[in-house]
């Protein structure tokens, strides 16, 4: 990333002056700040809403019941892992992804990576469960993708919710061929 922007911004000021629209560059600039920040702002509104939301759940004792809900699920796909924090920890960072709040996902599963990196005495390789964990994270299955409706609506989509079943479907399939190819890894490397 530390090569591709600069790239980028350099062809774009090339681009610019080669055809002449260096002043529609310089206004495309100062605007894009302020519907950053106005972005942001939205965004981060989202975020604490949920994030609030996420820590009511903690005390009031609803993570130890996704927990147990999720707990079939997370016995097929963490055979090993025993120890009860870090399954609760991932059972809500999968709750935030199914219902497509990845900002307030990041902050649990960073907890949960954490807690299996202790689990696994802060070796510098990750162990089964943590690559498992990181595949599920990021492959995450997205029954709601309640961020990407927001976008939509923020920039006058007339269905902004029109993405959910086309997001459902990819994000099932990336997730099934996440976990797969682990299982398949995990025995050509062993």
């Amino acid at each position: 990333m530390n090569y591709i922007w600069p790239i980028m911004i350099i062809f774009s000021f090339i681009c610019a002056v080669f055809n002449g629209k260096i002043g529609a560059l310089s206004t495309a600039i100062i605007d894009s700040g302020s519907v950053a920040i106005s972005l942001a702002i939205k965004l981060l509104g989202i975020i604490c809403l949920w994030n609030g939301l996420i820590k009511i759940a903690e005390k009031s004792g609803l993570t130890v019941s996704l927990a147990k809900l999720l707990s079939p699920v997370l016995k097929l796909l963490f055979p090993k892992l025993k120890d009860e924090e870090a399954r609760q920890l991932i059972s809500m960072n999968i709750t935030a992804n199914i219902l497509g709040l990845d900002n307030a996902a990041t902050p649990l599963g960073l907890k949960a990576m954490n807690r299996l990196s202790t689990l696994n005495n802060h070796s510098a390789t990750a162990d089964d469960n943590m690559v498992r964990f990181v595949v599920i994270n990021t492959a995450s299955l997205h029954l709601i993708s309640t961020t990407v409706a927001m976008l939509r609506n923020e920039y006058g989509s007339k269905s902004p919710t029109e993405v959910i079943v086309p997001a459902l479907i990819t994000s099932a399939i990336s997730l099934s061929c996440g976990i797969l190819m682990t299982i398949i890894l995990k025995r050509v490397f062993k």
